[in-house]
């Protein structure tokens, strides 16, 4: 019987949510107009859609409306953050303190300022568990430090940094941190009113939400962040984000901002539960498994494995019908081995031989023993093809 595709790639990004769809639609109708037209009714709609949605979106962080920037997505958003924060502290020193596993939209920011000769660069190494620690970090800070960025969830391994314990270190030292919450954001609960980043990267659609669109929060006290602007042009967003607000994308944002915020815990629990059943079956039935990355401190819909004499190119071309990938979605053109494992202690063989896979808001029981039941049927076709693997279980017997 044919099965129809299963989804469980929801770290590269999400379907969008109906009720988030129904929300955006008018402003591609009726409600077409710019934000920043103030001289009739069809931009003070457009305005008012968008500030509604900047509320809902800083409430969710426990933020103000005022510390909310609109960009296209969270690599923008990590762009503006690092280079502004660089280019306005420049009197104060040039130094960023970062980690060998952040997304590329940050280590390729940072080695930018370097290659420019506008920033020094230390990079953390984070533990075999993924994690780095409030130590590292303190030892890392030196005094023309401007800048910390520590991402909070892993993208590709899932793991939840300490970022409350980091913020603290990096407010006691007087030195901005900032974070890219693009995969935490809806996920795990955030306040940021007393304590937390400086500065926090959010993508509208890892959360249910429409690509494109994305915000930078900015702590607008104690201490106000300030940006030197990256981008010229009408002075929108407060002169620190210029060009042409997209309306539906930002009311598609906020309404699943909204969405995420009310059902955290539930689907927290409910993606977790699917998450532990896919581990149970690769464990019980596939032998020379491992999990990459801490399991505990790690987002409920993430798995990271990775199946040992198998080639993790050759599964994902045999599992056409459930979409999961080897990596993050912005590397997933490259043969490489993921620097994420590496950067982990993961050797290449192992790190070869891994898949990513993110459990979602839409994927149901059903899917999840579909999806387990053609992973195993494919390793174990596949090792069938491997005289590695023959040997490996004959040493396993024999010890």
């Amino acid at each position: 019987m044919e099965r129809r595709k299963v989804y469980l790639d929801n770290q590269a990004t999400t379907p969008v949510d109906p009720r988030v769809l129904e929300a955006m639609l008018p402003y591609f109708g009726e409600l077409f107009g710019n934000a920043a037209s103030r001289t009739h009714s069809f931009g003070w709609d457009a305005e008012a859609a968008v500030e509604e949605s900047r509320e809902k979106i800083a409430r969710s962080i426990g933020a103000e409306r005022r510390e909310i920037v609109f960009t296209s997505g969270a690599t923008e958003s990590d762009n503006l953050a690092l280079k502004g924060v660089v280019g306005f502290y420049r009197d104060k020193g040039n130094h960023i303190v970062t980690v060998a596993t952040e997304h590329r939209a940050v280590l390729d920011a940072c080695r930018a300022l370097e290659a420019a000769g506008q920033a020094r660069l230390t990079v953390l190494e984070p533990d075999r568990a993924g994690l780095v620690s409030a130590t590292q970090v303190a030892d890392a800070i030196e005094p023309g430090t401007v800048v910390v960025s520590v991402m909070h969830a892993n993208n590709e391994i899932g793991v939840i940094q300490p970022i409350a314990e980091i913020a603290e270190v990096c407010r006691s030292a007087g030195v901005l941190f900032h974070s890219d919450a693009a995969q935490s954001f809806g996920k795990l609960a955030l306040d940021l009113s007393s304590t937390g980043p400086d500065l926090l990267s959010l993508s509208g659609h890892k959360i249910y939400g429409p690509k494109g669109v994305g915000a930078l929060y900015l702590r607008g006290r104690n201490p106000r962040v300030r940006l030197e602007q990256q981008m010229d042009g009408g002075g929108h967003e407060r002169g620190m984000r210029s060009g042409t607000l997209n309306v539906p994308a930002i009311v598609g944002m906020g309404r699943a901002a909204e969405i995420a915020t009310a059902e955290m815990e539930s689907e927290r629990e409910r993606t977790g539960g699917l998450r532990d059943r896919l581990l149970d079956r690769f464990s019980s039935e596939l032998d020379f498994i491992q999990v990459n990355g801490d399991l505990e401190r790690r987002l409920p819909g993430n798995l990271n494995v990775s199946f040992g004499y198998v080639e993790g190119e050759s599964l994902l071309m045999a599992l056409k019908d459930v979409a999961v990938s080897s990596g993050s979605a912005c590397t997933s053109a490259s043969l490489a081995p993921s620097y994420v494992l590496a950067a982990i202690g993961v050797d290449s063989e192992m790190a070869h031989s891994s898949l990513r896979f993110g459990v979602g808001r839409f994927n149901s029981a059903d899917e999840i023993e579909y999806a387990a039941s053609r992973v195993v049927a494919e390793v174990k076709r596949l090792r069938h093809l491997s005289p590695l693997y023959e040997k490996a279980v004959a040493r396993a017997g024999n010890g």
